[in-house]
């Protein structure tokens, strides 16, 4: 756990580093000068055509710095959801293997714990603080030492419980930037209304084009913002439901393959 945590830390910061930088090198480089242009174009067809309906682009839909703050963040979300993701893969592999080698009719002695146990602590250290041979090694242990198969059940779902939780709190920032998305976009809005109240006295003096273009600006960043926080929140979601799978689907595994061979003379 020591060596992990720093790993996961610079992670993150470079995650969010690289998601800087490939969202604002796509955003100089190629949505706001279309937006410009697309704009540019559209105020010269609204000159010379009164009635004329500009068609909505997405670039310029896109194109304000709330928005591309949202975009950042929905990328630094989904490479810290994609690492929870491999992790909980990892873990699950262990579900579809054999760990103990119990065959039917075996019964475990509190004495025999020790054989079952070795295959385990054979593993490599990095797969030992796996969640499922965790709860092997520990209820092997108990077993050893309490010669009790209740106890044995208590602090396998111990192991578990706890596990769920310490997952459950590491998506706390994955759950902030879902949270944080939204926000950022209603400070787009408060901008965009606020720039255009500045420019009423350009509509009463009948130039509209400034107060919809501020407000433009106010719909599109609640627009993009909503739309990415029910994505990112659709996948936070699957993230979790996969995770509680594991805790459930190894807390079984633990009752199958090993608690029920356990017997006491």
């Amino acid at each position: 756990m020591k060596r992990r945590l720093p790993v996961e830390f610079l992670y993150q910061v470079f995650s969010l580093i690289v998601a800087v930088i490939i969202v604002h090198a796509i955003y100089v480089s190629m949505v706001r000068p279309k937006a410009d242009a697309i704009l540019l174009e559209r105020n010269i067809l609204m000159e010379q055509d009164a009635h004329y309906t500009p068609p909505r682009s997405l670039y310029v839909i896109i194109r304000d710095f709330e928005q591309e703050t949202c975009f950042i963040l929905m990328l630094w979300a989904l490479a810290l959801m994609g690492y929870k993701a491999i992790e909980t893969s990892k873990e699950r592999r262990f579900v579809f293997e054999k760990l103990v080698d119990v065959t039917a009719g075996t019964s475990i002695l509190p004495e025999d714990t020790r054989e079952y146990a070795r295959s385990l602590q054979a593993m490599a250290p990095e797969d030992q603080r796996r969640l499922l041979p965790r709860a092997l090694l520990t209820a092997l242990h108990r077993f050893r030492s309490t010669k009790s198969i209740q106890d044995v059940s208590t602090a396998v779902k111990i192991i578990c419980d706890t596990e769920y939780e310490r997952m459950d709190t590491e998506l706390s920032m994955v759950r902030y930037l879902a949270w944080a998305i939204p926000s950022v976009g209603f400070i787009g809005t408060v901008r965009g209304i606020g720039q255009a109240l500045g420019r009423a006295n350009e509509a009463v003096a009948g130039d509209i084009s400034g107060v919809t273009q501020s407000l433009g600006v106010a719909f599109n960043s609640t627009f993009v913002a909503l739309v990415i926080s029910i994505v990112l929140m659709f996948l936070l979601h699957q993230l979790q439901e996969a995770q509680e799978r594991l805790v459930l689907d190894s807390q079984s595994y633990v009752d199958e393959q090993l608690i029920r061979y356990l017997q006491v003379r």
